[in-house]
């Protein structure tokens, strides 16, 4: 087995013990991978296809493979009222979310890291994807969560026992929720599309949904021990009471047709996010990534950590 990046300083060590090999190879350089990719593949995994360019880049390796997955995402859904993920206002969705939900229409006239464009640009490469006639998997995760991850979410939670914080605050009471996705479930799916290869859409989400006050608390006893909580009855009060998965209705993804294909999830939330805590602790206790945790200026943490707000309030 092969993976491609551009560094291998980036190569978990996990992989190079499994007897995994990394070639460096930039994704956006179609002559690099198609030396990477030989004569094909029986399986072909793309974690980066953004956009439509990078759909039609990927389209001369999936002729070549077996089965082939595309990453994507949740953010591509719309509820009745055209909401999304990353609109001004959250979606409302009534009942789990199957894969015939409608999405955003396709666009690549803005940017795909944007936060109009990232769901509308991976609707336009799923399409590229999809009608090419390869056998192509489409896979839509939610709220992902694993060891390494670059925005571990967690962190929110794990931070604040290092930093011996003995009170939560829970906007909604803590009612919030956004369904949740291990790697590690995300790569048993995988699996279960080599084993069958197709064109399809599937979802891919843990087999549990935990709310905020769920995850809190699951974080709590992996680290074995107990906040008071204080569960606010509404929105936050400015940045006090925020966490990552505050979603009202919470956001359910159904993924009844993956396990219909063959699916099996390997944990639920608290087994698959035991080892990313176990990680995130040694990480910050000085080990070899500990450059990749966030900083205290992180802007994506800093409204998540305003301990200063918590103590006035």
């Amino acid at each position: 087995m092969e993976v491609t990046g551009r560094d291998r300083a980036n190569m978990p060590s996990e992989l190079s013990a499994a007897g995994v090999s990394f070639v460096r190879a930039d994704s956006r350089e179609a002559s690099e991978l198609a030396n990477v990719f030989g004569a094909g593949a029986d399986l072909l995994v793309d974690c980066v296809c953004y956009s439509a360019e990078d759909a039609v880049r990927l389209l001369p390796l999936a002729s070549s493979a077996t089965s082939t997955v595309m990453i994507s995402s949740k953010a591509v859904y719309v509820d009745d009222h055209g909401n999304h993920l990353n609109s001004d206002r959250p979606p409302r969705f009534d009942a789990p979310v199957g894969e015939l939900q409608p999405t955003l229409p396709p666009r690549e006239d803005v940017p795909y890291d944007s936060r109009e464009g990232y769901g509308a640009n991976k609707v336009a490469a799923e399409r590229i994807l999809l009608e090419s006639g390869h056998p192509v998997s489409v896979l839509r995760p939610s709220k992902i969560h694993g060891r390494g991850a670059r925005r571990a979410r967690e962190w929110m939670w794990v931070k604040r026992a290092l930093d011996g914080r003995t009170r939560i605050f829970l906007s909604h009471r803590g009612e919030g929720g956004d369904h949740p996705t291990a790697a590690a479930n995300i790569a048993a799916l995988v699996e279960t599309c080599a084993r069958a290869p197709g064109t399809r859409v599937l979802n891919s989400a843990d087999p549990d949904a935990p709310n905020g006050l769920q995850i809190a608390r699951t974080i709590a006893r992996q680290l074995g021990i107990e906040w008071k909580e204080v569960l606010l009855d509404g929105p936050p009060i400015g940045n006090v009471g925020r966490h990552a998965w505050d979603l009202c209705p919470p956001v359910v993804l159904d993924t009844s047709a993956a396990v219909e294909l063959g699916y099996s999830a390997v944990g639920d939330y608290a087994a698959t996010v035991a080892d990313e805590v176990d990680w995130l602790v040694e990480t910050a206790s000085g080990g070899a990534e500990a450059a990749n945790l966030p900083t205290d200026d992180d802007p994506f943490f800093a409204g998540l950590l305003d301990y200063a707000a918590e103590d006035r309030l």
